[in-house]
């Protein structure tokens, strides 16, 4: 059910470097095609139809970037694609989202979703994102989305779920946060899915744009004061001059974990943040050996590989637990245990390949 005070705000500017060789500077992970013919972000932009109108569609992103976001999402006006002067956390961009819905509209309600999460049941997303939407233009609180665990990861944050707030009919289930919790070891995660009382922190977040700058009133005047002065016109200027004074932190620290009222509404599709090269292997067809491909692999006595081709012909022959990325300028071989240490190539590489 979209609403003319329904807005998205897609967060678009990340670098993505855990995704090199194919994920570079100006085309980082959200614009590549990873698991469709479409990018992550046009999969983004596309599950929003019918929720958010598309006038009401904007995307944060930085400099590099725009030539990129505009190729891949023709329909949303370049106005409505706004670059940030420099890259500051989540708390200036959640700060942005809501100065810009504000400035054009007190009464609005803003969804914002990373560009990069992987979604396969769009229209249960829809759904729910519409119920968040509404759930959220009536109270005096925040809403985030909860994703329930499906093993002790180690690599997101968590959500401590209180008492049943409510639920809708077709929007699930609302609970009360009782607290944000940062990414925990391997014993405390394994500890928060046997409870069934912890779900992972999806960074999806939902709110009245009264309702955040009241928290930020309270919690980070200066983050206030840049959502009070955000002009209703072209925002470069005022950007250039404000936006690099925000605090370097994250939404989660700066508001959410003190916020008065936080309610998360418990999702109920699928959901993959898809933050390293071994997220693929739950989502490509896999051989007879476990190796999950794409493109042409030719595999010989070789197990648990992931291989992903742009165009030349991958071999692998008496490996196990690689990863092996190719590209046209550049090939990638890593073990998938150090997938996480991919980014510790940036400064090593050539410019050209970065």
């Amino acid at each position: 059910m979209s609403n003319n005070h329904f807005y998205a705000c897609i967060l678009a500017g990340g670098s993505g470097e855990r995704f090199w060789p194919m994920s570079r500077a100006r085309t980082p992970k959200h614009l590549l095609k990873l698991l469709s013919d479409r990018t992550l972000l046009e999969e983004t932009a596309g599950r929003l139809e019918g929720v958010v109108p598309q006038e009401n569609i904007f995307v944060l992103t930085n400099e590099a970037q725009m030539p990129g976001i505009r190729a891949a999402l023709p329909g949303v006006p370049a106005g409505q694609i706004i670059a940030e002067p420099e890259r500051r956390d989540t708390a200036p961009a959640a700060a942005l989202a809501t100065g810009l819905v504000r400035a054009r509209d007190p009464k609005g309600v803003v969804a914002i979703l990373s560009a990069d999460a992987f979604v396969t049941d769009s229209r249960c997303f829809a759904a729910q994102l519409a119920a968040a939407l509404v759930w959220a233009s009536r109270i005096d609180g925040l809403l985030t989305f909860a994703v329930t665990p499906t093993h002790p990861a180690t690599g997101f944050g968590y959500l401590e779920l209180g008492e049943e707030m409510g639920r809708e009919p077709e929007g699930g289930v609302f609970r009360r946060v009782r607290r944000f919790v940062e990414k925990p070891d391997l014993a405390t995660a394994q500890r928060y899915l046997a409870s069934g009382q912890f779900a992972w922190n999806a960074g999806l977040f939902v709110w009245r744009v009264d309702a955040f700058l009241a928290e930020a009133e309270r919690q980070a005047p200066v983050l206030a004061d840049f959502i009070r002065d955000f002009p209703s016109g072209d925002p470069t200027a005022f950007l250039a001059s404000r936006f690099s004074a925000l605090p370097k932190v994250s939404v989660d620290y700066a508001i959410m974990e003190k916020a008065a009222t936080v309610a998360t509404l418990v999702a109920e599709f699928d959901w993959d943040d898809v933050g390293t090269w071994t997220a693929l292997q739950s989502h490509l067809a896999r051989d007879a050996a476990g190796n999950a491909v794409r493109g042409p692999v030719a595999a010989v006595n070789s197990t648990g590989n992931l291989a992903v081709s742009s165009g030349r012909v991958i071999a692998l022959c008496g490996v196990k637990d690689l990863v092996v990325v190719e590209t046209p300028d550049a090939i990638l071989v890593c073990h998938r245990d150090a997938v996480q240490d991919i980014k510790k190539l940036q400064p090593l590489l050539p410019p050209e390949v970065r």
